[in-house]
């Protein structure tokens, strides 16, 4: 399925997540709530981290060892947090040049997703090996080629710089898929569009 057009700029003093099975759409409801950082930060365990290293912690945590309660949603430049039935919301900020781009490569199944969502998201293809390409379309530079396997929930992840425009290819067995990403403001976290084809002889 296609991702959603943002409806409005994303905006660090006004944020909040609505409780999903899946993954935020880009539409997602905000409320000008504010949870305490240090308190949700010490109540799941990620006190003394940095966004960038709550981030990778959380994708990368095996999907039954996730905390239920948690809410995490990566933007363009902040992670938002909060908890499940909670109307606030707390805001930790990600790096200033980096863009964190989750991928789920798929096969037959995939949902809709703009925003990608540490405890909820899930992908079809959880344990799998990949081959991963991601290209600077504008200058031709490499900047990721590697084989790895997907996350418990079945998504790769790379920070990537912003402002940019990439290709991001993937391989899987003897199917492939290539899609254009964008790395700005407004762009998603969250590529679920990425659908494998068999190679062509």
């Amino acid at each position: 399925m296609g991702a959603m057009t943002p409806t409005k700029p994303w905006l660090l003093a006004v944020a909040a997540i609505v409780v999903l099975s899946a993954c935020a759409p880009s539409n997602v409801a905000e409320s000008a709530g504010s949870a305490t950082k240090s308190d949700i930060l010490a109540a799941y365990g990620l006190s003394g981290l940095d966004g960038r290293e709550i981030v990778d912690r959380l994708d990368r945590t095996p999907v039954a060892d996730r905390p239920s309660g948690l809410r995490a949603s990566v933007r363009p430049d902040a992670l938002v947090l909060s908890e499940a039935g909670a109307g606030e919301s707390t805001v930790v900020e990600l790096p200033l040049e980096e863009f964190y781009l989750s991928i789920a490569p798929y096969l037959k199944t995939t949902h809709e997703c703009y925003y990608h969502s540490l405890t909820t998201c899930r992908g079809e293809l959880a344990g799998q090996v990949v081959h991963v390409i991601i290209t600077n379309r504008e200058t031709g530079e490499v900047l990721v080629d590697e084989v790895t396997r997907t996350f418990d929930n079945g998504f790769v992840a790379y920070w990537l710089p912003k402002g940019i425009k990439a290709t991001v290819s993937v391989e899987h067995d003897d199917h492939r898929a290539s899609h254009d990403i964008a790395t700005g403001p407004d762009d998603p976290t969250c590529l679920t569009t990425v659908h494998l084809e068999p190679k062509h002889e």
